[in-house]
């Protein structure tokens, strides 16, 4: 019999979450859209989760539900009391691509009274508790269609009662502002930085001419030894908390260089020394 496993999909209006519902389903999962939080625990049941009738089911609760972060915690509470392993996945993004695809699609705006930012905000600031409480948070902001859907079949599209921790690693360049969703972040700016050798300033860090400068510096390799070694300690922790999704920032100025060979190496690393599932993104390096 597998696993019971339960998604709770949630999150901001306009940030992805009827695209998401159509993923889990499309790999598997139950789908029940819509549903007030209050009715969770029974649909549970209803549908026999605990029992292996259904083990895969995701449960799409939001604004138009009326959710809170009590809502949530009770419903939490009652399946794991049930013994179904459950996780919550949060859609954010910023107001920005928000805004554009509320005025792209004509749609109405859940909450009730103000303009569209102000909508925005007074829902951002009732889902700041449930937001905290996420197990997995995926930011659309510069998602397509097709990158949200990759990035839900990377979480989940392979569960199963054997699935270890998975591990996102993310390059960055603080001079476009901090990575929005991370665990744990790293800034490697105290490392040489390849973009002052006039050869190596177009390449990328997928390059092995910068690869090679960057990991030809001691401070980098062990800068990786150190950080491996953390993340064996860390990652079993985690698990025995019941975490199953940890992202791993790592910054620099532009995220062209020097976090880009960091992110590569160190997921490297990760696979070879721990049965981690790791993947890895380099979020301001052209697509």
């Amino acid at each position: 019999m597998s696993e019971a496993r339960v998604i709770i999909v949630t999150g901001l209006s306009g940030a992805g979450r009827s695209q998401t519902a159509k993923v889990l389903e499309d790999v598997g999962y139950f789908v029940v859209d819509n549903l007030p939080p209050s009715l969770v625990v029974d649909v549970v049941d209803r549908i026999g989760v605990a029992e292996g009738t259904r083990s895969r089911v995701a449960l799409v609760v939001d604004t138009r539900g009326g959710v809170t972060a009590d809502d949530l915690d009770a419903a939490l509470r009652g399946l794991r009391d049930r013994g179904v392993r459950t996780t919550v996945l949060f859609l954010d993004a910023d107001d920005a691509a928000l805004a554009r695809r509320f005025a792209e699609t004509k749609r109405s705006h859940p909450v009730a009274a103000g303009t569209v930012p102000e909508k925005i905000a007074a829902e951002r600031a009732s889902f700041e508790d449930i937001r905290g409480r996420a197990d997995v948070i995926i930011d659309t902001s510069e998602f397509t269609v097709h990158d949200l859907r990759r990035r839900v079949e990377e979480a989940f599209a392979g569960e199963g009662p054997t699935r270890r921790m998975h591990i996102d690693v993310v390059s960055f360049g603080f001079k476009k502002g901090v990575q929005r969703v991370v665990d744990v972040l790293f800034d490697v700016r105290f490392l040489p930085n390849p973009y002052w050798r006039a050869d190596l300033r177009p390449l990328s860090g997928l390059d092995e001419s910068v690869a090679g400068y960057v990991l030809g510096h001691d401070d980098a390799v062990e800068f990786l030894e150190r950080s491996t070694g953390m993340f064996e300690f860390l990652v079993p922790r985690y698990e025995a908390e019941g975490k199953s999704y940890l992202t791993i920032g790592i910054g620099c100025t532009g995220g062209q260089h020097r976090s880009v060979v960091i992110a590569e190496a160190l997921a490297a690393m990760l696979r070879e020394r721990g049965p981690f599932e790791v993947d890895v993104h380099h979020r301001d390096l052209p697509s």
